[in-house]
């Protein structure tokens, strides 16, 4: 029996990742063809590079394709202004859907599309590909184990580099205006941190409080700089700093502690979790984890999303 979908991938000039989404399709096993969907002619003929035989037609209009022949799943990846229609329109044709973050500027446009998809029966997932490194599988193993104990506490860290920001090229893109991109650090890269310390712990953030800044005065009307506090469903209580503070690179952690032990994550690292606990064989030791990092990023997480 032929498992295998067509995908519809709906972009157009400017939308995110699109390079790694091509090379993600053209490597998952159960993604049979790939519809383009491209009002910009902007994507075509990487499109044709990269996907080869897999590439079933190029499109201008996705209204046209979900009327006519709606593919099993479309991943959007748009301006987030422009994102809430294609994913509602992409879920009442019945597709399942997968959209790059951010996927709206405003929760009350997003809200609807969740509520529509858990109605009809569709997946809609976003692009928080974080989840199927494998550090972070081990991470929430750990947790899920028990050995830590009860959950205590969580802290998230993770800066990018300012440099980006003093670019004029960067002040023209969408993800530089609030009004098209919804916000700036937290929304674009702060929001991976958030879901994996809930993926991990398997406790649900359910109240917030924080601030939000452009620190370092760039010509852009989004947050360069915002910091949370956080209690979660547990119980617990944890922290967040999101910026643009660097020169160049990423300094980043997630650390979650227990009644039982800890465990330290920093994905860009070589050796990106450590953790410890009270309990079984290794009790009272720092363990180093000894898995491979491979594979990981966009291509495992697209073809998880497929299958």
């Amino acid at each position: 029996m032929d498992d295998k979908i067509q995908v519809g991938l709906i972009t157009h000039g400017a939308g995110a990742h699109v390079g790694a989404y091509l090379q993600a399709l053209a490597a998952a096993p159960h993604c049979g063809e790939v519809i383009l969907v491209d009002p910009d002619n902007a994507w075509q003929a990487d499109a044709k590079r990269v996907l080869g035989a897999k590439l079933a037609g190029v499109r201008r209009d996705f209204r046209q394709v979900l009327r006519q022949d709606p593919p099993g799943m479309v991943l959007v990846t748009r301006e987030a202004r422009t994102a809430p229609p294609v994913i509602d329109a992409a879920l009442e044709a019945g597709c399942h859907v997968f959209a790059e973050k951010p996927a709206c500027v405003r929760v009350a446009d997003f809200a609807p599309l969740v509520q529509k998809a858990d109605a009809k029966h569709r997946y809609l997932m976003l692009a928080l590909a974080n989840r199927t490194n494998p550090e972070i599988a081990a991470a929430r193993q750990i947790m899920r184990s028990g050995r830590l104990g009860k959950l205590f506490g969580v802290e998230m860290h993770l800066i990018a580099d300012q440099t980006r920001l003093t670019r004029p090229a960067y002040h023209r893109q969408w993800f530089a205006h609030k009004e098209r991109a919804g916000g700036g650090h937290l929304i674009w890269l702060g929001i991976h941190w958030l879901d994996l310390a809930m993926y991990i712990t398997g406790s649900q953030i359910v109240e917030t409080a924080g601030f939000t800044t452009n620190v370092g005065g760039q010509p852009i009307d989004i947050e360069d700089s915002a910091v949370a506090a956080c209690r979660f469903e547990s119980g617990a209580l944890g922290t967040l700093t999101s910026g643009y503070y660097l020169d160049k690179g990423y300094h980043s952690h997630i650390k979650i502690w227990g009644s039982d032990g800890w465990l330290h994550l920093e994905p860009m690292r070589q050796e990106p979790l450590t953790w410890y606990s009270r309990q079984g064989d290794q009790a009272g030791q720092t363990v180093v984890w000894e898995g491979s990092k491979e594979p990981r990023g966009y291509s495992p997480f697209v073809a998880a999303a497929v299958q």
